[in-house]
């Protein structure tokens, strides 16, 4: 754009000095003709860097998601094709399921047996609780027929010692009476045992027998759930709608569920188009702006584009964390740029960005909007270059 005013100045000047020779071309006017442009070029380009801020640096960037599977085990199927689009919920790739449906299976078979353990925990405890019932009936039973057999006992040795009764019923009542102090012996000591059994409850006011059960139930259960989890796990979904472009996993590898080792990388179609600039370049520069950027992928088109937001952040913004006082090393660091985040407007909203296109940008602020044409102009004679393929082979 600067070559071609200055050969509309020209012009100007071989007209007005040479042509029609409307001034004399001396020492005055030759200063005058040679300063004027630079003045004016300088000072219209400083404006346009203000008002229209350009970049070199225009990025499309990615998003990726490292497929890491969370179990071990050996691939049976890769149904996916490297550099094919895939929709998400497709199928990656499935890892050999049978040790875990046998995992599967056999807590199962635990489950079901804690199950039971716990039902006849449940029914003894009524079981007991019914035992102590009839026993507590059976000792007052006992206690009232002891009682009369004490009395017996004292009548016929009263009645034995006066010659009015028989020496037999006396030692019939007295057996009779050892009988049934047996008896209440036996009869206490069972609903001793009871109690205690009874008795051995957990803070909640449970069983402990029964506690005991469902702890083991519940732990058992909680394998199985994950066991299940770890079973659907064997098959690996697209978390998004992408591409996989370096595909490398064939059925047969053993994969494993390590964090730093993904089974493969899913592209997503989802992406960001980011212009660089320097801190100073960004003071105009404010969301909703037009900007306009021109991709090598597309040789002489403009893309239209709105400012998304300024990415307020940079890498030298960060410390690195330590334990160590940072160092600030001998020399200044380069100044860092910051991101301005585009989005395609208009016509080229869902025009397609190849991922890591590079190109060049220019965001129109809401001032000078005068001069905002140059600036276009320069960018459209700009994108022309990327016709030309420079290569001497």
């Amino acid at each position: 754009m600067e070559i071609i005013l200055l050969g509309i100045y020209s012009c100007f000047v071989w007209l007005i000095f040479f042509k029609f020779k409307l001034l004399p071309w001396n020492i005055v006017s030759q200063v005058i003709v040679i300063t004027l442009p630079v003045i004016f070029l300088t000072a219209l380009i400083l404006l346009l860097n203000v008002v229209a801020p350009s970049s070199h640096d225009v990025r499309v960037v990615n998003y990726y998601v490292q497929v890491i599977p969370q179990v071990t085990g050996r691939v049976i199927e890769v149904p996916v094709e490297a550099n094919r689009p895939v929709k998400k919920g497709d199928v990656l790739f499935k890892i050999d399921p049978a040790p875990f449906l046998d995992m599967v299976n056999q807590l199962e078979g635990k489950v079901a047996e804690l199950k039971a353990k716990l039902i006849d925990s449940q029914s003894k405890e009524k079981e007991m609780i019914e035992q102590q019932k009839i026993t507590k009936s059976r000792i007052a039973s006992v206690e009232a027929g002891l009682a009369l057999a004490n009395r017996r006992v004292k009548q016929y040795g009263e009645l034995a010692a006066k010659g009015a009764g028989r020496l037999f019923d006396v030692e019939q009542a007295e057996t009779n009476k050892i009988a049934l102090d047996a008896d209440l012996d036996g009869a206490l000591g069972r609903d001793a045992t009871l109690t205690q059994q009874l008795s051995a409850r957990t803070e909640t006011g449970e069983l402990a027998e029964i506690a005991a059960a469902r702890a083991a139930l519940d732990g058992a259960e909680a394998q199985l759930s994950n066991a299940r989890w770890q079973l659907t796990q064997t098959t690996m979904f697209a978390p998004a709608d992408g591409t996989v472009i370096n595909l490398q996993l064939r059925p047969g590898q053993f994969v494993n569920a390590t964090p730093f080792k993904p089974a493969l990388v899913l592209m997503e179609n989802e992406q960001m188009v980011l212009a660089l600039y320097h801190q100073n370049e960004l003071r105009q520069i404010e969301a909703g702006n037009e900007a306009e950027i021109a991709l090598a992928t597309y040789p002489g088109r403009i893309i239209k584009c709105r400012v998304d937001s300024i990415v307020w952040a940079q890498g030298q913004g960060q410390l690195p964390w330590s334990g160590n006082i940072p160092d600030s090393g001998y020399a200044p660091n380069p100044e860092g740029r910051f991101a301005v985040l585009l989005e395609t407007d208009g016509k080229d909203k869902d025009i397609f960005l190849a991922a890591g296109a590079h190109g060049m940008g220019a965001v129109y602020t809401n001032s000078g909007k005068m001069v905002h044409i140059l600036r276009k102009v320069i960018l459209r004679v700009g994108t022309k270059i990327d016709w030309l393929i420079l290569k001497l082979h």
